[in-house]
């Protein structure tokens, strides 16, 4: 260390302690970087890489940005996944001895961000901390450290619903013990793409008793003051806003892991990874950004009390019946900002006057919202209306003391209103008057002179002066004016009284500006206090906003209330596909009937590509969602049970991140259903069995759709293009054959998408490619091949090079050839000649097939 200069030695003292941070270290005007931090990152932020001496004969490596642009530096490094760690001079040059005290003020962090275009209006920011227990306990605390919102819950299971759960979240960044199991902080990192973070203290302190006060045992404690250490550790500021934790059990809601919230595009995309093409672009229709983040946290987490359920409705349905409270309602939402994100600032110290503006504003429009929401005439929108506070005290002191339009910055005055403070309005006085004698001086100066184009005016350096151009200073009498500064092409002057008035002018606004800070602070302490008043106002907002969405999605796009009924059936008239039907517009959606019953517990859909299996299958879920949620449903009519869980297994895609063929992904996903459906969830698999071998495939598929039937009795709908499987409806008792109709029309084939009862009678997959656009003589081709095919005349184009090939799947199970197999192949034989697969069930047997292709390959 000794070698270093003094100021490179105090650089690296902080940095040994935020190794895994950015430190953006201020001299001067600008942040600095050295060493790795700077060469890393003039590459992230594509800035210029210089170097100074520090000491040694090596210069060291150095960039940096300007302390005024250094907000949107710092925003591209979150973004990227990175932490800045802010260390400012904490001591005032002219008094330092030596080195200038500087310290880290905050650790800027993905999942700590107060604002900036990182922070989306409609999207939480949640940042997590997990406590490991023992293999199969966990507790989860995660919080908004920009709205205040902390949640708590306790896990039980396999790291699987652990990470579901952070998946659902959406965290950003999770906050362990210094031990924690690395291979599932890599699953983290990998599958979640949220960063890692170290805190080891979970004392309790006392400050922290009311924010841990509704936690119910020590495990959630201690998981809760896991993040609270790690949030004051890393932000060193008051965290006043921050809501008592509210514990949670995930069993309260429908449970929807990862894969299924992806496949049925909840809130993102498949294609594009945004919100356009889903179930929460669909709906949104909410005016407030608070709105719009509890919405998505409704459909995430769809209910299963029907109670709760039946209460969202009947605020919908009221809402929609009516029309002209609605619009009004949706006129006051405009005016209120984002309540939530205003009181995180207001805690953290980043508010502003303009932000004390738009809560002034927001608390304004309480009294009409809740007048407005009485006359809805519905007791649980009077609860409501009831719980709205408006908070008129801090409407008042907001009124009477802050400008309407102030400026940006808080320490250069003229934000206090007139009349709010005396001492203050004696200074105001004494400075108006100043520049009123300043502005008088000027004139009578014109006129005694003679020269029109006399004017007084001031610099920062030089003060108040009186200025004379070149051309007439011969106007002049002798004496007249003091000389202070000769320009170019004038001369400046100024006079004792000049210089007196200039005295009391420049004292009257440097007493302002300072007073003026010190009341602004004053006023911004006393906001604090009724932070919590304002959360639960910002609540109430959110909730109404989001019924008033709903009303007006259902009441734009034709949907009916559901009805639940407790005998588990399915009866959906014309019902539709929501977000398809939105994105085809002017097009006509055909819609379908869905029955389902003791009798029809399970669906075996057939029918072509394209011809809408998959959208018809999605419906039915999205419209069980939607329904859970609390809004109506795109259909005629709908009578469903209410589910405890979706899965579902559609489309085919390898999962490169964890080295999963496309075969093993499909069975992981559906050995996740059939290990956790119960009889009361609902089961799509689309194609189950495509990514293997057609034998393999159809045995696989059977079994499944025999599993469950017989074990689970979940309602199921299974597509599937082994037609093959058509004849289990003559087996198993309650499952039916169902089809999406297509037909030939003049040698082509005119997708109906409706859904008929019966199997399909062919696939149709030549015309599909045809649709595609496949060359002619291709299509042709395969016409001929699929007529021989149909009329048994095909022949293994094998045979005709090299017999031993033929038939090579079937070769594998018979007996070994002595001299044609080798010694690896025979122990696998024996292998399989060992299992008995009566006592396995079909995932077993799946996971024995798996382990023996393996060994093949």
């Amino acid at each position: 260390m000794s070698q270093y200069t003094p100021m490179i030695q105090q650089y690296l003292r902080v940095k040994a302690n935020y190794q895994d941070a950015f430190l953006f270290f201020r001299l001067g005007d600008f942040y600095e970087m050295f060493f790795e931090d700077a060469l890393k990152a003039s590459q992230e932020l594509e800035i210029t890489l210089t170097s100074r001496e520090g000491g040694t004969e090596e210069r060291i490596p150095m960039c940096g940005v300007p302390y005024h642009a250094a907000a949107g530096y710092i925003e591209v490094l979150i973004q990227k996944g990175y932490k800045v760690a802010i260390c400012e001079q904490t001591e005032d040059p002219k008094q330092a001895k030596g080195v200038v005290r500087r310290e880290v003020v905050q650790l800027i962090t993905p999942g700590t961000v107060m604002e900036g275009k990182g922070l989306l209006e409609k999207e939480n920011n949640y940042i997590s901390s997990i406590t490991m227990f023992d293999e199969a306990t966990f507790g989860i605390a995660y919080n908004d450290l920009s709205t205040g919102e902390s949640k708590a819950t306790i896990l039980t299971g396999s790291e699987e619903i652990l990470l579901n759960e952070l998946a659902t979240i959406g965290t950003k960044e999770v906050v362990v013990d210094s031990n924690f199991d690395s291979n599932l902080r890599k699953k983290i990192e990998e599958r979640i793409e949220a960063i890692i973070s170290i805190e080891k203290n979970i004392d309790n302190d006392h400050e922290s008793n009311d924010i841990l006060a509704n936690l119910s045992n020590e495990k959630l404690q201690i998981t809760a003051n896991r993040l609270l250490h790690y949030l004051k550790k890393t932000q060193k500021r008051s965290l006043d806003h921050l809501q008592p934790f509210s514990e949670y059990e995930v069993n309260q809601y429908m449970k929807l892991d990862y894969y299924s919230k992806r496949n049925l595009e909840l809130t993102e995309s498949i294609r594009g990874k945004g919100s356009k093409g889903t179930l929460l672009w669909l709906l949104d229709e909410t005016v407030t950004a608070m709105g719009g983040r509890m919405l998505k946290q409704w459909v995430d987490r769809p209910l299963i009390n029907e109670a709760d359920i039946l209460r969202r409705l009947n605020l919908v349905e009221t809402t929609l019946q009516r029309y002209f409270e609605r619009q009004e309602l949706r006129e006051l939402l405009k005016g209120v900002y984002d309540l939530e994100r205003l009181s995180g600032r207001v805690a953290f110290g980043n508010a502003n006057a303009r932000d004390f503006i738009q809560l002034k504003k927001s608390l304004m429009q309480i009294p009409a919202i809740v007048s407005l929401v009485k006359q809805l005439e519905h007791s649980e929108a009077e609860k409501l209306a009831d719980q709205l506070d408006p908070c008129e005290d801090l409407t008042d002191l907001l009124e009477q003391s802050i400008i309407d339009q102030p400026p940006l910055s808080i320490k250069e005055g003229g934000i206090i209103k007139d009349g709010f403070h005396e001492e203050l309005d004696t200074y105001k006085d004494a400075s108006r008057n100043g520049k009123q004698w300043i502005a008088e001086l000027e004139k009578e100066e014109r006129q005694k002179t003679g020269i029109k184009s006399l004017k007084v005016g001031y610099n920062r350096i030089f003060g108040y002066y009186i200025e004379v151009t070149r051309a007439n200073v011969h106007l002049l009498e002798e004496g007249r004016y003091e000389r202070k500064q000769t320009l170019a092409n004038a001369e400046r002057f100024i006079t004792p009284e000049l210089k007196e008035k200039e005295a009391l002018i420049l004292q009257a606004e440097e007493k302002c500006i300072e007073l003026e800070y010190a009341l602004f602070m004053e006023i911004r302490e006393k906001v604090k206090t009724y932070i919590p008043r304002i959360q639960q106002a910002a609540k109430i907002i959110s909730e109404l906003d989001v019924y008033q969405s709903f009303a007006t999605v259902s009441e734009a796009r034709h949907y009916v209330r559901p009805s639940f009924n407790d005998q588990r059936l399915i009866h959906i008239t014309n019902g539709r596909h929501p977000v398809v039907e939105k994105v085809m517009g002017s097009q006509e959606y055909v819609p379908n009937d869905c029955r389902m019953d003791s009798e029809r517990e399970m669906l075996l859909i057939t029918g072509p590509n394209m011809s809408g299996k998959s959208t018809f299958m999605r419906q039915i879920a999205l419209t069980a969602i939607m329904a859970q949620i609390g809004c109506f449903v795109p259909a005629e009519n709908a009578d469903i049970p209410i589910f405890d869980q979706v899965f579902t297994r559609i489309g085919a895609a390898d999962d490169l991140i964890s080295g999963q063929s496309t075969f093993m992904v499909e069975m992981l996903e559906a050995k996740n259903a059939i290990a956790n459906a119960t009889k009361n969830s609902l089961i799509l698999f689309d194609e189950i069995g495509r990514g293997t071998s057609t034998y393999d495939g159809m045995a696989l598929a059977q079994a499944i759709i025999e599993y469950i039937h017989d074990r689970i009795g979940a309602k199921t709908l299974f597509s599937t293009h082994y037609h093959e499987l058509t004849s289990l409806e003559e087996k198993l008792v309650q499952l039916k054959n169902i089809h999406v109709s297509a037909v030939e029309q003049q040698g082509k084939l005119v997708f109906l998408h409706k859904v008929k009862h019966g199997p399909a009678d062919k696939s149709y997959g030549i015309h599909v490619a045809e649709l595609a656009d496949l060359p002619k003589e291709l299509i042709v081709r395969a016409t001929e091949i699929l007529s021989e095919l149909e009329n048994g005349q095909a022949r293994d184009v094998k045979t005709e090079t090299n017999p031993e090939h033929v038939n090579e799947q079937l070769v594998f199970f018979a007996e070994p050839v002595k001299g044609q197999c080798s010694d690896q192949e025979r122990k696998i034989l024996e292998e399989i000649r060992k299992l008995n697969l009566m006592e396995m069930n079909p995932m077993q047997a799946m996971n024995n097939l798996y382990e023996i292709q393996k060994k093949l390959k």
